[in-house]
């Protein structure tokens, strides 16, 4: 039977295998909304069931993260964990002080919120910033997002928000979304053979997530997403990265680890929607955030490793420059 590279076209696009299944979701709401509700079943649970889906992968996830980590490895991912999150406090302070837990309504920005940009600056792209720190880093730089991992999820954008000042969550709450985490963690961690079968799962669950939450999105506001998700995509860039490179510098590194950092994971889109299901305030705002935050994860898959070569090549420009001063000096 002929074979088509469907896997290796879809991968083709930055985070494409949660961009192209939540664009096929949302195709699915605008033009065939009633299609999951008219087959029902199983193919209606695809299409709606996101968040048991999301459970079972952050399970997965934290299976994946070990606590045996070297020195090095907690120092390096601790910086930029606290770097990254602390970035996100800060911006979450500010835009919770000005549009509170709701969108804003109308003008250039409408369909922003504080819960969007939060969820875009709070997960890092795991994948990318391994690929990047693979071929531009250390191999220890490339096992510090061991430690950075732990941003998968609500928890740490739901802590965010309250610091912000904005509507809290009660504490069950907090410790439900981190749960499945702990638990995988758990799991991994005390058996090394539960960890590789867990941690195979991570990827695969990806895609379908991302349908479920792509069939609550209506495209005729895409529009809207494009122009504030690239603007969204260069704030988290920018307003992470320049902080991440600063902490990367003072923990002994090159730079190139903290801008590999500044850039939003692609399981972040699954955030706007596990707040809001935590917290109905945030129902409007999660609407419009899961697009964005979405459209951020391209824009920055593009931008980040473009800025993280920049960095590379110019610390290699230095080393060079520097090493015929020190033979000459000898």
């Amino acid at each position: 039977m002929a074979q088509f590279p469907i896997k290796r076209s879809i991968e083709r696009v930055p985070g494409g295998m949660m961009i192209v299944p939540l664009l096929i979701g949302a195709l699915v709401a605008t033009f065939m909304p009633g299609m999951p509700k008219f087959f029902g079943s199983f193919t209606n649970a695809l299409f709606t069931g996101a968040l048991p889906i999301l459970a079972v992968f952050y399970v997965c996830m934290g299976a994946s993260i070990d606590v045996k980590a070297t020195p090095y490895l907690v120092k390096k991912g601790g910086a930029l964990l606290v770097t990254k999150v602390g970035s996100a406090i800060v911006v979450g302070v500010i835009l919770g002080h000005l549009i509170g837990e709701q969108p804003v309504s109308a003008g250039l920005f409408a369909g922003i919120s504080t819960l969007a940009v939060v969820a875009a600056m709070n997960d890092t792209n795991g994948g990318l910033y391994m690929a990047l720190m693979g071929q531009y880093g250390r191999s220890e730089d490339v096992g510090a997002y061991t430690l950075m991992s732990l941003e998968s999820g609500p928890f740490l954008t739901m802590v965010t928000l309250g610091v912000a000042g904005l509507a809290a969550f009660p504490w069950q709450t907090l410790v439900g979304s981190i749960l499945p985490l702990a638990v995988g963690m758990l799991l991994g961690n005390l058996d090394r053979e539960m960890r590789d079968f867990l941690a195979k799962a991570v990827p695969v669950m990806i895609p379908f997530f991302a349908l479920a939450l792509g069939a609550g999105l209506d495209l005729h506001k895409v529009w809207q997403a494009g122009l504030l998700g690239i603007v969204l995509g260069v704030a988290v860039v920018v307003v992470t990265g320049i902080p991440l490179y600063l902490a990367d510098r003072l923990t002994g590194g090159t730079g190139v680890a903290g801008v590999a950092a500044a850039n939003t994971a692609g399981n972040a889109a699954a955030v706007p929607a596990l707040v809001a299901a935590a917290n109905p305030i945030y129902e409007e705002a999660a609407k419009s955030a899961t697009l964005l935050v979405a459209a951020c994860v391209v824009v920055t898959a593009i931008l980040s490793p473009m800025l993280t070569a920049a960095v590379a090549k110019r610390f290699q420009r230095r080393v060079a420059q520097t090493k015929p001063s020190a033979e000459l000096a000898r």
